[in-house]
């Protein structure tokens, strides 16, 4: 069996309108191999590319104040939460989900994740709000493919390694013997995307084996199974950043969800990139 080793690699915050491709060839510099895996976060690329809304003017409909002042409260705080195995602190979250901020967030999901994402408890769609300040969230982002060629290319420009890049996702990939499945829309090849809520809570409810997900590579050739587990030990070598969900990040301030700044953010040590090398026998 191949081993792996990991280095989360510490950078300062990626806000808005960043040079990623100059931040990403600054923190890798001296420290690459030819050959290596440089696992990068999307969210950290989507929020450097500017790919994020603003929720505060958000209007939301009768849907999304639904979704928030029922669904959430009630479906997923006493009986999905359950079913899913949640723990007493996020079923207590849930159940007190805010109705104002929920309902414009709900909106925003309904808009670009359509219903069966907007059921889901979080990250609907690949639509997150956590290590952002005040009431913005990050899109997942389009032209994923093409943001992996670049970076693969600058590196290897600019650096003069050969390196295989992949560009993943904390969202859940599941997996029952070798069939692999995502509610995350737009995933690695060989890995089923769809259904929302339903996969995520199926997923979770037969207690399957589950990783953060490979959206897409460059460089090198992947098999789902090997895009997964080296993603999964990106994401366990990363850690949660300012925190799991928004909540955790808000606690860790000491503030309400929508009153993180991008001063409060500066302050945490993020690691939006991890290199995997294969051990040397």
């Amino acid at each position: 069996m191949t081993k792996y080793l990991a280095l989360a690699v510490v950078t300062r915050y990626w806000k808005p309108n960043e040079n990623y491709l100059g931040q990403i060839v600054a923190a890798l510099g001296g420290k690459l191999q030819d050959g290596d895996f440089v696992i990068v976060s999307e969210k950290a690329l989507a929020i450097a590319m500017g790919c994020i809304v603003d929720e505060a003017g958000v209007r939301p409909s009768c849907n999304a104040r639904f979704i928030a002042g029922f669904w959430m409260r009630v479906v997923w705080g006493y009986c999905l939460g359950f079913m899913c195995g949640f723990g007493m602190r996020l079923l207590r979250r849930l159940r007190e989900y805010p109705l104002e901020s929920g309902s414009r967030h709900k909106q925003i999901a309904l808009e670009y994740a359509g219903l069966f994402g907007a059921l889901m408890f979080g990250s609907e769609g690949g639509i997150d709000g956590s290590n952002l300040a005040y009431s913005y969230v990050s899109l997942p982002l389009s032209n994923i493919a093409g943001v992996a060629q670049k970076i693969h290319s600058y590196i290897q420009e600019v650096l003069g390694k050969n390196v295989c890049i992949i560009i993943a996702d904390t969202d859940k990939t599941f997996c029952f013997r070798n069939f692999y499945f995502t509610p995350r829309p737009n995933p690695i090849q060989g890995i089923h995307s769809g259904g929302g809520v339903v996969s995520y809570v199926l997923g979770r409810f037969l207690g399957l084996k589950r990783s953060s997900t490979p959206l897409a590579s460059a460089g090198c050739l992947l098999l789902a199974e090997q895009a997964l587990m080296v993603t999964n030990i990106a994401d366990r070598t990363r850690g949660p950043g300012s925190g799991a969900t928004v909540w955790d990040m808000a606690s860790r301030f000491h503030v309400e969800v929508d009153m993180v700044s991008w001063g409060m953010l500066d302050l945490i040590s993020h690691k939006p990139l991890v290199i995997v090398r294969k051990k040397q026998c």
